[in-house]
């Protein structure tokens, strides 16, 4: 694929807001999801008072071939200061919304769920005027490990399924699947029917037009109330080639589309990512669903 085309340069980071949440997070020995995965849009989000905690370390037991965050194997290890941790920098930061999201612990008995739980009361407890979204792993499908992080009371619960069920074996690893995920988005739902689900895809992995309409099917079947929609950008030699750019133009047109499936709010964009301006996300959809216009 040749070079990225000029709509995916980004201005680099910086800003008061921006270094000051990074000494924070060095200080106290704690990891992002915006640095660990490359992100492009961090020094955007981190500016606008929204930021995303990768809890249970900064190693995947995962071997996702789209993600830049480090493979291997943690053996059982878990800072478990990590959640008073991360509570104490979001009051100091004083964070307007947050993201919560986690590496795959597929070594631990829990997979790590009562650790994202109890970091969750923590923050609210913290911060209680502060939004709250988390972006969880599938769980290998555990029903219990699911409700851990649903009663801890999210304010969103998201989960990805990445890509389109006929990519999933190319894309995730082999313990993920398509319907697994759609069962962790439905049961969640079901246990909070009253709180957001959200996923998100990633374009420019060779999907087609008719395979991105099913996913838009199935993930509104299961009761999805936000959607992402992002173009997949190589990590590094070793990961999955992008088969496509998808232009800004074409973005906006599956935002249309999406909409019309019955989602509250779609984010779709070539530099959008699951947890891109999440306040902005978060509070458009509420007044959406306020004015009773359900997109």
């Amino acid at each position: 694929m040749s070079l990225k085309p000029s709509w995916l340069k980004v201005k680099a980071p910086g800003g008061e807001t921006h270094q000051r949440l990074k000494k924070l997070l060095r200080e106290r020995n704690l990891h992002t999801v915006c640095e660990e995965a490359s992100c492009p849009n961090v020094g955007e989000c981190w500016g606008s008072g929204t930021a995303t905690f990768m809890l249970l370390g900064d190693v995947c037991t995962r071997a996702c071939k789209f993600c830049n965050v480090k493979l291997g194997n943690p053996r059982g290890l878990v800072d478990d200061l990590e959640p008073e941790k991360t509570a104490e920098a979001v009051a100091t930061l004083g964070l307007e919304y947050i993201v919560l999201t986690m590496v795959n612990r597929d070594d631990l008995p829990d997979q790590g769920a009562q650790h994202v739980a109890r970091t969750i009361r923590l923050i609210r407890a913290a911060a209680p005027e502060l939004l709250l979204e988390t972006l969880v792993g599938d769980f290998r499908g555990d029903r219990d490990c699911i409700a851990a992080v649903v009663d801890a009371a999210p304010h969103v619960f998201g989960h990805n399924i990445e890509t389109t069920e006929p990519l999933q074996k190319r894309v995730r690893d082999h313990r993920a699947s398509y319907a697994q995920s759609l069962g962790v988005l439905e049961h969640a739902k079901k246990l909070a029917p009253e709180r957001f689900t959200k996923s998100s895809l990633m374009l420019g992995l060779g999907e087609t037009d008719a395979d991105l309409e099913q996913s838009f099917r199935d993930l509104r079947a299961v009761g999805v109330d936000f959607l992402t929609l992002g173009q997949y950008l190589r990590p590094t030699a070793d990961h999955l080639p992008v088969e496509r750019f998808v232009t800004p133009m074409e973005f906006d047109e599956w935002r249309d589309r999406a909409l019309a499936h019955g989602f509250k709010y779609v984010a779709s964009g070539p530099l959008v990512r699951s947890s891109y301006r999440a306040g902005e996300f978060y509070l458009s959809s509420l007044i959406r669903e306020r004015s009773g216009d359900q997109g």
